[in-house]
């Protein structure tokens, strides 16, 4: 079972501590169902954020969610990976009470007024409203298991305790249970991803589950009316597909709904920079170029798209970047420090440069499911893409600039050398004083006094634009320096 949150926070001193407290507090007990429907639409009338994380689903599955856990429905999201189906479903954990009353000591947190057990009903008529009670934060009442072929009844629902057993109680007595993970998390929310891998007879365990709310164990039923929400996660060429997953566990879900990768640039650009963690500075266009590599990726004929190319492949692409920049500025430095460099240049900040990206091709590959066709040619295929996201953005940004300064600075034969060790000073130094480098720097969004090594960043984007665009020649040398000169 795995928890939102890994610590366990303490309850508020003033929550009231016996069930006579907690009759006086007013206090009316609730499903799980109605605890999300209302706190679902307090949060609308009060026009907070419903799902905070989640980018890019405003406008199509979240009110389709709403529409779902409005109605009551138990919930399965269809989805190729990486679209956020995991995170989406966490989520749904914030929309429960923060804090909860429970009977102290119950496998299945049940409700000082709702008992279920017979040793808790019992326990409930014995103590009265002098019944102690406990308090169970939200973070505690989600559960989550990843489907796999293994997986058992017992793991999710339960299994006979042969040591109780042999302490004398008997065969069909609730006592004699150990409670898998599904009623371990009653008056909650129970998570199974990748549905359609769990074997049809565990699928046919839950199918009690999803609809007369009771489960069975062994041969004989125990009535316990679970209060849960249940949701699922799976690939949609699984779902779909009758061989993957049994026709009445699909009926039993009230609602399925469909994910999606981002639809548009913003909505990518706006998730790697929720999600990236990035170790240097990355400029914009430098985001822009692996957000448009990501898109390209996904679309491409060369890839499988029944396995989607996920959002994490955008993220990773970011934060390879980011890394590939932080190992420059170290290098340099060290360069500087054995006397192999010049001592008197101040170090090298990490910042990436549009150069820094061609390292994603070679170490992401294993993120991308290539069509049979294409094996021995996978980073040939994602070079390909690299450059032509590098070519739309420079378009998309650079469009309407006059950059002949750049084109007269090789049109005598100059070269201008750049690459993954050669520093923004050097660089810099070989452009000089470079008509239009002013607009370019500001219409890549690094104002008015960027740093050298922005300034850098903006030149090599300048000329590897240019270069794509068949307006300057490039060569890259054995050592892996990159020229540009002369005429594409």
């Amino acid at each position: 079972m795995t928890a939102p949150n890994p610590v366990i926070p303490v309850p508020p001193a003033d929550l009231p501590g016996t069930l006579g407290e907690l009759k006086a507090a007013g206090h009316r007990y609730r499903t799980v169902k109605q605890e999300l429907r209302d706190n679902l639409l307090a949060r609308m009338r009060a026009g907070a954020d419903r799902f905070p994380g989640i980018v890019g689903y405003d406008d199509t599955v979240l009110p389709e969610v709403e529409r779902a856990l409005l109605a009551g429905h138990d919930v399965v999201l269809l989805g190729e990976r990486g679209q956020g189906k995991t995170r989406l479903i966490r989520s749904l954990a914030t929309l429960l009470d923060e804090w909860t009353p429970v009977i102290p000591g119950s496998a299945l947190n049940e409700h000082p007024m709702h008992p279920l057990t017979p040793a808790s009903v019992a326990q409930v008529t014995e103590a009265g409203d002098d019944l102690p009670i406990g308090w169970l934060h939200r973070s505690m009442r989600y559960g989550e298991k990843l489907a796999t072929p293994d997986t058992s009844v017992g793991d999710l629902i339960g299994d006979v305790d042969p040591i109780r057993i042999a302490q004398g109680r008997t065969l069909g007595d609730p006592e004699t249970i150990h409670f898998g993970l599904v009623p371990r998390t009653n008056r909650g929310i129970f998570a199974v991803n990748e549905l359609p891998d769990l074997a049809e007879r565990i699928q046919v365990a839950l199918l009690n589950v999803l609809e007369e709310r009771d489960i069975q164990v062994r041969g004989y039923q125990l009535r316990l009316p679970l209060d849960l929400l249940l949701v699922a996660s799976a690939n949609p060429e699984d779902y779909t597909n009758r061989g993957r997953i049994i026709t009445p566990l699909k009926d039993r879900f009230g609602a399925e709904i469909r994910t999606h990768y981002p639809v548009d640039l913003d909505l990518e650009l706006a998730l790697i920079r929720q999600e990236a963690d990035l170790v240097a500075e990355v400029p914009e266009h430098v985001l822009e170029v692996l957000a448009r590599f990501a898109r390209a990726v996904r679309e491409s004929p060369s890839v499988d798209p029944r396995s989607g190319v996920s959002a994490r492949f955008a993220i990773a692409a970011a934060e390879t970047v980011a890394a590939a920049a932080l190992r420059r500025s170290g290098l340099l430095a060290a360069g500087s420090a054995s006397g192999t460099g010049d001592p008197a240049v101040r170090p090298e900040a990490p910042v990436a440069r549009v150069g820094d990206a061609v390292s994603v091709t070679s170490t992401l590959r294993g993120k991308v499911e290539f069509e049979s066709g294409e094996e021995g040619r996978e980073i040939e295929v994602l070079a390909h893409l690299l450059r032509t996201a590098t070519a739309e953005t420079f378009r998309a940004r650079l469009v309407g600039l006059d950059l002949s300064g750049f084109t007269e600075l090789v049109a005598e034969g100059a070269v201008i050398e750049t690459g993954e060790l050669v520093g923004s000073a050097d660089l810099l130094r070989q452009v000089g004083t470079v008509p239009g480098l002013a607009k370019v720097l500001d219409r890549l969004g690094m104002g008015d006094a960027p740093t050298p090594e922005e300034a850098a960043a903006g030149v090599e984007f300048v000329l590897e634009g240019l270069h794509l665009t068949r307006r300057l020649g490039k060569d890259v040398t054995d050592t892996g320096r990159t020229v540009y000169g002369g005429r594409g």
